[in-house]
């Protein structure tokens, strides 16, 4: 299916965050497939999306947003949709065990990103954050100095195993993929909530750093990253930036 389609894809994700409904949102910009972003751009979205998680009249609701509506295909969780998306936008190899790889690269893009959040949620996400931030201090400094690394560590591995340079820095393949631009997000979203640890880290993981970089000027997503679509990062999200948790 070619990403010049007429009929937009409908995205249901809460307004006033980036969160988890932009690994979605950079994939379709990317391909410049035509979206609608239902919570933010719609009048009722709010409802409209609160009503597709209601299991009473709705044998398949989503637990949680983000959710992509595709006609009558209503498709749940980041990693569900971009393995939807990724062969329709052509951000995906054609074959079975590309796909397969690219799929499993972002499974643990969204593992690396719960544990990002879980940082200032240790105890429980229905608490605020100052009620648990020893806990939540305790939890930084793990994720600091063992966490951070290790996905870090795989990460720039699985590129080098790919051949990737720092001028074609991709995850799989020759080409981007949805896991390129996930990753890009993560990267972002992590020099943001931990911006000195993340630099650190950053320098001795050329490769992470140069697919970063080379991410953000795409042209699409240069765009993108500078229009008003783009929600910035804030202490409402999944990557906050709370001082004593960069120590």
């Amino acid at each position: 299916m070619s990403p010049t389609r007429h009929k937009p894809y409908e995205l249901f994700y809460w307004p006033g965050i980036p969160g988890r409904g932009e690994y979605v949102r950079l994939a379709l910009e990317e391909a410049g497939a035509p979206y609608v972003d239902v919570a933010r751009e719609r009048e009722g979205g709010m409802d409209e999306m609160t009503e597709l998680m209601e299991a009473g009249g709705n044998r398949r609701p989503s637990f949680a947003p983000p959710f992509l509506r595709d006609g009558r295909l209503v498709v749940g969780q980041v990693a569900a949709i971009l393995f939807y998306l990724g062969p329709r936008l052509r951000l995906a190899p054609k074959s079975e065990a590309g796909a397969l790889w690219t799929h499993q690269i972002e499974l643990t893009i969204t593992d690396f990103v719960a544990e990002a959040h879980d940082v200032h949620h240790p105890v429980g996400v229905g608490l605020y954050y100052e009620d648990q931030k020893k806990e939540a201090a305790r939890r930084a400094e793990d994720f600091r100095s063992a966490r951070m690394p290790k996905f870090l560590d795989w990460f720039e591995a699985v590129l080098e195993a790919n051949g990737a340079t720092k001028t074609k820095p991709h995850l799989v393949g020759r080409s981007l993929t949805y896991a390129d631009l996930s990753l890009f997000h993560t990267v972002d979203g992590l020099l943001y909530a931990f911006p000195k640890a993340s630099a650190r880290l950053l320098r001795n993981r050329p490769l992470v750093a140069a697919l970063h970089a080379s991410v953000r000027k795409r042209p699409r997503i240069a765009r993108y990253l500078e229009s008003e679509r783009r929600q910035p990062f804030n202490e409402s999200g999944i990557f906050r930036h709370y001082p004593e948790l960069d120590r």
